[in-house]
């Protein structure tokens, strides 16, 4: 039987001091808008930082490539990295196997039921029917963040996959209906977000280990 490995996160304020980034992603920010321009520079840098810290490599020799709008790889055998942001805060993920992570305010307000009825399936409905109103918009705000995990798990695309993806939140497993996959995820509610991990490993609450400052 496998071993769960540990899977380390970092969250740090979206507000935080810029850290350094490499002089190519300086290149590529200085085409952006400034709001994803900040975005970009906060991401990649924050990444930069924890991956230094926890593989004790300089944190401009981590061999990063993470263009705009596409999923960040690692060279050098290094593991799997995935990251996301949301209005306050920046999370990094870092695995030795393949991994997509997403992060929400748990008190964001959704519109819920029109939500779940356009993007969800039948069976992902069937469980949401007898919720209230405010367990409901929590319910489907962490099957959104799973999915949103699994995409980038994935290396897929929101506007293709989105609605092929089924959340099974009871046995821990999402399964694509079209590509006839499944991937295991897991939802940790910390502190004022949610954060959504598919994992191609096991998950084991005990070997999620997050970072904050």
């Amino acid at each position: 039987m496998k071993t769960p490995r540990l899977l380390p996160l970092w969250l740090f304020p979206i507000d935080s001091p810029l850290k350094k980034i490499s002089p190519d992603e300086e290149k590529i920010a200085s085409l952006l808008p400034p709001r994803r321009a900040y975005q970009y520079r906060i991401v990649r840098g924050y990444a930069r930082f924890a991956l230094s810290k926890f593989l004790k490599i300089d944190a401009l020799e981590i061999p990063l490539d993470a263009l705009p709008g596409k999923a960040p790889k690692l060279g050098n055998n290094l593991g799997y990295i995935s990251f996301s942001h949301c209005k306050d805060a920046v999370l990094i993920g870092w695995s030795a196997a393949k991994i997509g992570i997403d992060l929400e305010r748990s008190d964001r307000k959704l519109a819920s039921s029109q939500l779940a009825n356009r993007f969800f399936t039948k069976e992902e409905l069937q469980l949401l029917q007898q919720l209230t109103a405010s367990k409901l918009n929590s319910k489907v705000l962490e099957n959104w963040v799973l999915k949103e995990a699994v995409i980038k798990w994935q290396r897929g695309q929101i506007s293709k996959d989105f609605t092929h993806w089924e959340i099974n939140q009871e046995s821990h497993i999402a399964s694509h209906k079209k590509l006839n996959c499944k991937v295991n995820v897991f939802i940790k509610h910390y502190q004022s977000w949610i954060i959504g991990i598919a994992y191609s490993d096991l998950v084991d609450t005990d070997k999620i280990i997050i970072y904050s400052n």
